[in-house]
């Protein structure tokens, strides 16, 4: 391979896409509005989880204070002032009580009870979402940008590199690659037909930093056969799930890819990442993680272009 068939072939690998999420809009699902909010929040960053409470928790309050607003019966509020309303409402929703402001009619105290205990309830509720958010473990797997057909013994084989960006370990980690392909049947109805592809290990005792899952590409596997072009025409993509339990917090992880047949590489490998260094110094150098290195044609395997 030529110095410019190279410099092109690397650039169409940065190019490459990769998809992480599944692009599928679900209609008609049925419907549970609680339970769909707690795993949205559980879901959600950081940020956005924080600011949802504090929106719910000053829109409350400003209920609250238009109630207060439209009874009255809060001894030194100005009468019709939503911001005298609305900070009365915090001090009591919050159990502040300054003194400055109270209710001084039955109606304005039935309303600090029911505030009051509202706000029992709503303190409650953000507390444990709050303590499930963070007690979530969430693993920091990460996965190379394309998956790679290259030779490996003389065997064209399907890599996919996967590693861990904690410093410590996933125990017992196990991947499993499923393809999926559009196929038609005999009546006509497009099905996607989904295959197990087989890996020459699949488990790990310990996944710490990278791992390289290695699918052989031989007269029984669903890749046999198939070049860049049939795979772009079944519109092939693959799902790699990764499992274990963390060493660290004890809690079981996992983590998920998805790969489409346009950042499916052919002819190259990932590129070596562990170097070894005087005296023996075990040496992992991530910021090749997503490199690739590309690999000659050879009788055993003339990959399509």
């Amino acid at each position: 391979m030529s110095f410019k068939e190279r410099a092109a072939q690397r650039r169409r690998w940065r190019r490459a896409p990769t998809t992480t999420e599944d692009e599928v809009t679900v209609i008609g699902a049925p419907q549970a509005p609680l339970r769909d909010v707690y795993h949205a929040f559980l879901r959600a960053n950081w940020p956005v989880a924080l600011g949802c409470i504090v929106a719910a928790y000053l829109l409350l309050n400003a209920c609250f204070a238009l109630a207060y607003q439209l009874l009255g019966g809060v001894a030194h509020a100005r009468p019709g002032a939503f911001a005298d309303a609305f900070y009365f409402s915090v001090q009591t929703m919050g159990t502040i009580g300054y003194g400055a402001m109270f209710p001084e009619t039955r109606a304005a105290n039935l309303l600090v009870v029911t505030e009051s205990v509202t706000g029992l309830i709503v303190t409650a509720v953000a507390t444990g979402l709050i303590f499930s958010k963070f007690s979530l473990s969430k693993s920091r797997l990460v996965f190379a940008r394309n998956a790679v057909i290259g030779p490996m013994d003389g065997v064209p084989t399907l890599m996919l590199r996967l590693g861990n960006e904690r410093a410590n370990r996933i125990i017992e980690a196990t991947v499993r690659v499923a393809l999926v392909r559009t196929e038609r049947t005999k009546e006509g109805m497009l099905f996607y037909r989904m295959f197990d592809l087989v890996l020459t290990r699949e488990r790990s005792p310990a996944l710490s930093r990278s791992w390289t899952a290695l699918h052989p590409i031989t007269p029984g596997s669903p890749l046999y056969g198939h070049t860049p072009a049939t795979l772009r025409a079944e519109e092939v993509e693959l799902f790699i799930t990764v499992s274990g339990v963390d060493d660290t917090s004890h809690q079981p992880v996992h983590a998920r890819h998805k790969y489409t047949d346009e950042a499916i590489v052919w002819g190259a490998r990932h590129a070596d990442i562990l170097s070894e260094k005087e005296g023996g110094l075990i040496v992992l150098d991530l910021r090749k993680f997503h490199d690739l290195t590309p690999t000659e044609r050879t009788a055993d395997f003339p990959y399509p272009a």
